[in-house]
């Protein structure tokens, strides 16, 4: 029964933004793009490392792995539906829950539930760790790159970040915890996330271009990316995020949060910190540009061409060259500020240090 439900399509949900909504937060959450948790990891790699080749193999683990986990919570839903004698949409609910509710109950039933429910529950704890582990290192690696000489007391900026951290979740353990947790889950990252990538998709392809990083990824792995990653990363990928964005602002519906059976409506003054919730991580982009904006000298054309402008050009694609694109690639002489940051004083990851120069 489970796995007939998961495997049976409703073409007519579709037309449902909740459903395309779901589906990009499915890949945020999975992915991590956007949440600077690649770019952090990433930036311990070597120069010449075949990102290529890690992007398509990591794409489609988490596919394959997403899809299996599928059969594994639909066939214990199924379970519990012929147990109790109630339909799918009574039981496949989402968030915590399938968690902490359905899931306990299912277990309950097996022999040695015991043990199953411990392994469950270290499982869990394991997962929010290893999420908690890739959150951290990215603001972290943030911090020390912006602020290099925070390096030497790098354990005691972990410790400060934990302890926020700490601090933070600690209104989630009280009785109206479900509650803030719902909040969250519904108002934080599904808004902001989805326009936070949309700015990183048009900086990257419309302001340093898309052509340009496909030389630096050239320089890197030897080949260009084809036609069909330019036109998503320059069109289709902005376009669809910007899309959901709108759509889910203009047709957004407060939810309604049940708590211990009782469902709650949320009241007005908590839907405006909600909100404030969700602009205080869309606010800082339009500030900073405002700041650059007024930082920038000349008139008015030209300071709003130098906020479209790359600060560094060429790239790291003119110092390191992957030996197949020598002869593909023209010789360009590096601005001051890429000399500046070449001058034996910018400071170089372990994991670069390692490249040569051909």
């Amino acid at each position: 029964m489970g796995i007939k439900y998961y495997l049976k399509p409703s073409f007519e949900r579709l037309k449902s933004i909740e459903v395309w909504n779901a589906a990009a937060s499915q890949i945020f959450f999975s992915l991590g793009p956007g949440f600077g948790v690649l770019l952090a990891l990433a930036s311990y790699n070597k120069f010449r490392n075949n990102c290529y080749h890690d992007a398509m193999i990591t794409s489609f683990i988490n596919c394959a792995t997403s899809f299996l986990s599928g059969f594994v919570v639909f066939s214990v839903l199924g379970h519990m539906c012929y147990r109790m004698d109630r339909t799918m949409d009574t039981v496949a609910n989402e968030g915590p829950s399938l968690v902490f509710i359905a899931y306990p109950e299912a277990i309950a039933t097996l022999p040695g539930s015991i043990f199953w429910a411990i392994i469950f529950m270290l499982m869990l704890i394991t997962l929010g760790l290893d999420s908690t582990f890739g959150g951290l290192e990215a603001i972290i690696t943030g911090l020390l790159d912006r602020w290099p000489k925070l390096r030497r007391r790098r354990e005691i900026v972990v410790l400060i970040m934990i302890f926020y951290c700490y601090l933070g979740a600690l209104p989630t353990t009280t009785n109206g915890g479900y509650y803030i947790l719902t909040l969250f889950d519904t108002y934080g990252a599904p808004f902001s996330i989805l326009f936070i990538v949309f700015c990183e998709s048009v900086a990257l392809c419309w302001c340093y271009g898309v052509s340009r990083f496909s030389r630096d990824v050239e320089s890197m792995i030897g080949f260009k990316p084809g036609w069909f990653w330019r036109i998503c990363w320059a069109a289709i990928s902005p376009a669809f995020m910007l899309s959901i964005f709108i759509l889910n602002i203009a047709f957004f519906v407060p939810p309604d949060i049940s708590v211990m059976g009782e469902t709650i409506k949320a009241e007005t003054w908590v839907q405006v910190i909600s909100w404030l919730l969700v602009f205080s991580s869309l606010i800082p982009i339009p500030i900073c540009a405002i700041f650059m904006f007024i930082r920038s000298r000349g008139t008015f054309k030209e300071r709003l061409k130098a906020l479209f402008t790359p600060g560094i050009r060429p790239s790291f694609s003119d110092f390191h060259v992957h030996p197949n694109s020598l002869q593909k690639q023209t010789k360009i002489e590096p601005t001051k500020e890429v000399e500046n940051a070449f001058d034996g004083t910018t400071e170089v990851r372990q994991g670069n240090e390692s490249d040569e120069n051909p």
